[in-house]
Order: C-alpha cells, then structure tokens, then sequence
C-alpha cells in the first residue's frame, strides 16, 4: 500500500484554484464524478501524480474543517524566496521560524480560503529529502 493523494473539500473552486497556483501547484485534470461533485487533481511540476485533489460540492455548503484536520506539509528548496513569492501574490504567509539548528532551515505557515493551514518547510542543509525512520 502507499498514499495518494490529500484531498480538500473547498467552498469556492476558482478562489481556491488562484490560491493553489500560486502556491506554485499545477492542474493535472478534472473529474466530474456526478453532477453536484467536480474532482481538479492537482501537482507541482516535477511530480508525475496528483499529490492534492480538490473537492467541489457546492451543494454541502461551506466547509467546516472541525477539530481533526491540522495541516499539509510542502517542501521548498529556498523558502525565503518562497515567502517573498507568495506574498507578492497576496498569499499572507507568516514570518520565516527558523530552525534552531545551525544548519539553516525553518517553516513558515499560509492558509488557504477555506482554513487549510499549509506548513512550508525548507529542510536545514544534509538533513533527509523528507522524514523517514533514519532521521540520521
């Protein structure tokens, strides 16, 4: 078995959609599964699959992220130009937190339309391209 994709539930598709692009991901195809429900998968360039599919089901009314969800994490290789990017695009992301680690590094948070949080990170230099079970 392996994971997917994520997928979100939005309120309004084309405001969302303007929020995902700038965040940098790319619309792979739309998937009409019925007539109330329109599937966009979407990806960054380099990924070969969907890593994010969004849900539009106007009919359920507005989302209501509750208490379960807490947040997508996205890796960026320079994630000062990564924030000076997104807030040129009106994105609003939070201040860079940096690791304390002398290795460089941190995080930084966006939210998209419907409350998603989205944790930006760029790993401190030598650390892993993701997190596995060796964390050496």
């Amino acid at each position: 078995m392996k994971t997917l994709h994520t997928a979100y539930r939005v309120s309004d598709l084309d405001t969302s959609l303007t929020f995902y692009r700038a965040l940098g991901y790319r619309e792979l195809l739309r998937v009409q599964p019925d007539p109330e429900t329109l599937l966009v998968m979407l990806a960054f360039p380099g990924e070969r699959v969907a890593t994010l599919e969004l849900v539009h089901r106007p009919g359920d009314g507005p989302v209501d992220l509750g208490t379960g969800f807490h947040h997508l994490v996205v890796q960026v290789h320079d994630l000062r130009a990564a924030v000076v990017g997104l807030a040129h695009a009106g994105l609003e992301p939070e201040p860079i937190q940096p690791f304390d680690d002398s290795r460089g590094g941190g995080t930084s948070w966006v939210t998209d339309p419907d409350g998603y949080r989205i944790e930006l990170v760029e790993w401190p230099r030598g650390h892993a391209d993701g997190i596995s079970a060796d964390l050496d």
